[in-house]
């Protein structure tokens, strides 16, 4: 059985964003608090206005925040920028320790569309625009929501750098990107993090996860929980839930903890107690069996 000392598991807990900012690596996404329809269903994933009453939303974040949690992550995208002003109104002024990460770089012509935007002086404008939602001078983590092909990555991330030398921003980060993509990125200003899809049901992007944890960069996965057939009845997933009293979306998270070093996962919940089942999830350590009978290995 693997064995730690408190305060190790106390260290693996937490990641040095950046090399200088200290975050537990259990995260919240805010992207599932934007009313996904309008109808409050949150069906289909459109993330195209805010919910007409705010108030649990601003619970949830608040509720967050008082567990433990430490990194927050939203849009300019989700709900044209509403995602963001929501953020502040439950959250500002923020604590010292909290992280804000934002990210720019995607056009929302329509509740069906995302469209990468990638040209220098858009993404400038859409950092300001985040200040002002975010109500700080200065952004955390700032992460170019997706590479426009239009435009070289110099350029984008270039942007970027210069608004950083400014002041505006305190880390880059990446999202959906490969190995090759992060370095050409990283030949132009550091790369704090890489923001990609990531899972026990999608693996696609190991290679990244590796690369970056071996540059210190942190990785935070998108959709951290979906599991896949893993968790059917009589599947690793459930077995090893069972066996640790925990439930199946803790052990996903575990998984990821014990994957790397370097990932930060970011569920989305509208749930505190989802949140607090979350946050719980990163005292659940798992043995190196039970990491390979959940991996397949």
């Amino acid at each position: 059985m693997t064995t730690a000392t408190n305060a190790t598991r106390a260290a693996e807990q937490t990641f040095l964003l950046g090399g200088d900012l200290p975050v537990r690596r259990i995260g919240l996404g805010a992207m599932r608090l934007t009313d996904a329809t309008g109808d409050g269903t949150h069906a289909g994933a459109r993330i195209w206005r805010g919910a007409p009453d705010s108030s649990d939303a601003i619970a949830l974040l608040r509720g967050a925040v008082e567990r433990g949690v430490q990194l927050i992550d939203t849009a300019d995208a989700y709900a044209l920028g509403d995602n963001e002003a929501l953020v502040a109104r439950a959250l500002h002024p923020y604590r010292d320790d909290l992280v804000i990460a934002t990210k720019v770089g995607n056009l929302r012509p329509s509740p069906e569309e995302w469209v990468p935007l990638g040209h220098p002086a858009y993404l400038k404008q859409q950092v300001e625009l985040s200040l002002r939602r975010l109500r700080v001078d200065r952004i955390d983590l700032l992460q170019l929501h997706r590479l426009d092909p239009a435009y070289p990555i110099p350029e984008q991330v270039g942007a970027l750098a210069e608004l950083q030398q400014a002041g505006k921003i305190r880390h880059i980060g990446l999202s959906e990107v490969s190995v090759d993509e992060l370095e050409e990125a990283r030949r132009t200003a550091p790369i704090a993090a890489v923001q990609n899809l990531y899972n026990l049901a999608s693996r696609g992007h190991d290679p990244v996860v590796d690369h970056a944890a071996a540059a210190g960069i942190a990785f935070l996965p998108f959709f951290p929980l979906a599991t896949g057939d893993l968790a059917r009845e009589g599947g690793p997933v459930a077995t090893i839930a069972a066996e640790l009293g925990a439930a199946p979306g803790q052990v996903a998270l575990a998984w990821l903890l014990h994957r790397a070093p370097n990932i930060l996962p970011i569920p989305g919940t509208t749930s505190v107690d989802h949140v607090a089942e979350n946050v719980a999830a990163g005292a659940l350590w798992l043995t190196d069996e039970r990491f390979r009978r959940i991996s397949g290995d």
